[in-house]
């Protein structure tokens, strides 16, 4: 069970240095890149706010459209349910209902993976005016296109967004079966392809960027090439796109066998060779890579602002060097995010100019783990949190830390508001044993309950932190309003909207009964969120200023650190100890500091900045002009 929940869900290596057997294609990048003065990462992704939208779980805009059973075949589990249905979207996560309960199976797991709740792009529309008002001005989105899956990155397809994410699932289906894949002239824009557009068009309308997960390591078994191999073995004119190990053939009695991803059979490899995923299907991702970029004749501006690439690490780097030059081509300004769960010098080659402009951080979600959630035995200090963050600031190329994604939870991870609850069972940067640890049905000790308001100040602590510091911080959709949830799949609950009445979480996951955790949206948590985008939306120098550490208190578990733009400085004190505290910042250039965070306000005195702030708590400083 921990296996296919790792691979089928998270979809990331299992293991810290774990490669992939592409990845012995040595990467040629030129490491003295560093020395470049010149930036190759897009401006805008310096500033934006982003959040990352699970399409099946954000929002169900469109009941017409929600899958059927027959729309899940090819998603594991391979058995057919006996019963299925849509599941309700206000339901207690671990209680089976009356239609899974008739499938008589005792693994959770396989209920889990066959739970489709309705969420749709329609849905991610119509909550587009949430976003603005939350303060984001960008949005991630996990893969859209044709899948079976709840995940989507089993693609049957990547030029056609899944049918049941558009108005007429049935209609799509229809013409999709009249093209041939191989020629893109020949490629119809289904229901579900415009309303992609309409997303990305009423994105833009409100100075929101967008872009789609790219998942060009594998397909699904339901993809087009793949299912015309099967069935015409070596005579298809796909057999080069996957690695065979074997053929049908009733002479030898050997049968049909390939490599799938990490052994799941489920999504098999796409093919290389020493220049990187070979001709066919390399042309067909630039195809399509095309389509979405750049819609012709669709009535729309532009098309997506970038992409994020799953799996990155298993791709060989000359296919991501070509691939980026297409990128550029088409838009200067694209984004590309990479998906490398790895040390930071194992995520160096990526990022020198020929590849990615930024990653998916989670190597500064580890070390703020390390610093404010971690069990006291376990903590880092203030002066190794220090180290740790200006490891990451200057090992990339300039710019690179500007427009990493600073995260904490994702759709591959527990989310922030339980890791705190569990803090202690493992060490988040040991990914391999921490995401087996952090999945509720593998560790019996992980606690499912509800984070309380210690917890839930521990978090703010965190977005504090998140807000103010180098990078551009991404949201997990629902962190915002205190979703709690164990990992994969137990992250990827359904989101809470005012207009639905959620069921108390009773259930643990052994279906036994716990006492019980009321499900609503925490207002207070929204506001903090709200306000600290807010703030760093208002304040140009923490977007883009320049970073400078000030104070790494160990005795006082206090950090301070200072960001400048054209002369703008904002100071952000952060206090990490249990008991209020008294900072003093000396060399404070301005007479007067209002802090925007607890709307208090502060006289220098012989140029020395002296602050009380709360535990568990921060201050943030900007100068009051002209008092």
């Amino acid at each position: 069970m921990k296996s296919i929940l790792i691979h089928l869900f998270a979809l990331t290596f299992v293991l810290l240095n774990i490669s992939c057997s592409q990845q012995n294609n040595s990467s040629k990048a030129d490491l003295s890149a560093n020395k470049l003065e010149k930036e190759f990462v897009p401006l805008w992704a310096k500033s934006v706010v982003w959040y990352q939208i699970f399409p099946e779980r954000f929002r169900d805009g469109d009941p017409s459209n929600n899958p059927t059973v027959k729309d899940i075949i090819g998603a594991d589990p391979v058995e057919p349910p006996k019963s299925w249905n849509i599941h309700p979207w206000e339901s207690d996560w671990y209680e089976l209902q009356d239609y899974e309960k008739k499938n008589g199976e005792k693994e959770l797991w396989k209920h889990l993976l066959r739970r489709r709740y309705g969420g749709d792009l329609q849905g991610i529309i119509d909550k587009l005016d949430y976003l603005v008002d939350l303060g984001i001005s960008a949005i991630y989105l996990n893969p859209v296109f044709d899948s079976p899956s709840l995940h989507k990155y089993d693609a049957a397809s990547y030029h056609h967004i899944d049918p049941n994410f558009g108005p007429d699932p049935v209609g799509d289906r229809q013409l999709m079966k009249q093209e041939n894949p191989l020629d893109p002239e020949t490629w119809v824009w289904t229901k579900a392809d415009e309303l992609a557009l309409k997303l990305i068009e009423e994105a833009h309308k409100r100075n929101i960027r967008i872009i789609f997960d790219g998942v060009f390591n594998h397909m699904g078994i339901n993809s087009f090439a793949f299912q015309d191999l099967l069935k015409n073995q070596q005579k298809s004119p796909y057999k080069d796109w996957f690695t065979v190990k074997s053929w049908d053939n009733n002479e030898t009695g050997e049968t049909f066998d390939y490599v799938g991803w990490f052994g799941v059979k489920s999504l098999p490899e796409l093919r290389e060779d020493s220049a990187g995923i070979v001709s066919g299907p390399r042309d067909y991702i630039f195809n399509a890579t095309k389509r979405w970029m750049n819609p012709k004749n669709k009535g729309i501006q532009f098309g997506i602002d970038g992409w994020r690439l799953d799996v990155a690490f298993c791709v060989g780097h000359p296919f991501w060097k070509k691939w980026r030059k297409l990128v550029r081509s088409i838009n200067p300004e694209a984004y590309l995010t990479a998906e490398i769960v790895d040390t930071p010098e194992k995520v160096k080659p990526y990022m020198q100019g020929d590849e990615f402009d930024g990653e998916m951080n989670y190597n500064f979600a580890f070390a703020c783990a390390e610093f404010f959630f971690n069990p006291d035995s376990m903590r880092i200090s203030s002066t190794e949190f220090d180290h740790k963050l200006k490891k990451l600031r200057e090992l990339y190329p300039k710019g690179v830390a500007y427009v990493s994604q600073n995260l904490f939870g994702s759709h591959d991870a527990n989310r922030i508001g339980s890791h705190i609850v569990n803090r202690g069972i493992g060490n988040f940067r040991n990914w391999g044993q921490y995401f087996g640890l952090s999945q509720a049905a593998n560790n019996p000790k992980y606690s499912v309950r509800k984070p309380t308001k210690e917890d839930i100040r521990l978090q703010k602590l965190f977005v504090i932190m998140q807000m103010t510091y180098v990078g551009a911080p991404m949201i997990y959709y629902g962190d915002e309003v205190g979703m709690w949830g164990a990992n994969d799949p137990d992250c990827r609950k359904p989101m809470l909207w005012k207009d639905i009445n959620y069921a108390d979480e009773v259930y643990n996951p052994d279906v036994s009964k716990r006492k019980p955790d009321k499900v609503e949206i925490n207002d207070d948590l929204l506001l903090h969120y709200k306000k600290l985008i807010n703030i760093r939306n208002n304040n140009k120098a923490l977007q883009v200023g320049s970073y400078k550490n000030l104070i790494a208190d160990n005795d006082k578990d206090v950090f301070v650190f200072e960001r400048e733009y054209n002369g703008q400085i904002v100071i952000v004190a952060i206090n990490n100890s249990y008991s209020e505290v008294v900072i003093e910042i000396p060399n404070a250039l301005d007479e007067h500091y209002k802090d925007v965070l607890n709307n208090r306000e502060y006289n220098t005195k012989n140029d020395t900045l002296r602050l009380s702030v709360n535990r568990k708590w921060g201050a943030i400083l900007t100068a009051c002009k002209g008092k």
